[in-house]
């Protein structure tokens, strides 16, 4: 892609370019509902296409974006495992390439995601629910007081075995228990 210019007649795309352009921006805002920043998406979407791996210099120019920018988004494709900084290089500069595999990329950014929600949470109540029920049996603990952290404790054993089920789901992900022969 020569340039990442979206706005409507841009004379330095190719045909094949404005064609790619709406499937570009569809990815882009796919990205953004899950919470990845738009113009990363963008550029996701654009390295999803390429034929070669990208450096930044090349994204950047691509892209018309700070380099600092392009750092960024870079850092935060490759955290999600969209992007991959190969070992080789080109002119001392080191190269990028997308995951161009639908499934591996989602299982790539939702098993991230999704642990990353177990992870917090299940801390949380670990630390949480003990002192819940200590204060339930305490003996200076107001009956209405008691009650209130009985329906809570209730409440969090829902989230505990919400938590355990999350982790299964995201364990069989990893291992692509729900792709059957869809994956390449």
């Amino acid at each position: 892609m020569k340039q990442a210019a979206f706005g409507e007649g841009n004379a330095d795309l190719s045909p094949r370019e404005q064609l790619l352009r709406p499937i570009i921006d569809a990815i882009a805002q796919t990205m953004d509902l899950y919470g990845s920043n738009y113009s990363f998406g963008q550029l996701y979407g654009i390295m999803f296409f390429e034929d070669k791996p990208m450096t930044l210099e090349e994204m950047k120019n691509t892209m018309n974006m700070s380099k600092s920018n392009m750092s960024y988004g870079v850092r935060s494709l490759m955290a999600s495992r969209m992007v991959t900084k190969l070992a080789e290089k080109r002119e001392r500069k080191d190269l990028y390439a997308a995951e161009t595999d639908f499934f591996q990329a989602f299982k790539n950014f939702f098993t991230m995601k999704l642990q990353r929600e177990i992870d917090v949470m299940q801390e949380a109540l670990a630390a949480v629910m003990p002192e819940l029920a200590a204060l339930t049996q305490a003996p200076g603990t107001p009956e209405e007081e008691r009650s209130s952290c009985l329906r809570d404790l209730d409440k969090l054993e829902h989230a505990v075995q919400y938590y355990e089920w999350l982790q299964r789901f995201v364990d069989g992900l990893e291992e692509g228990e729900y792709f059957g022969n869809l994956q390449k």
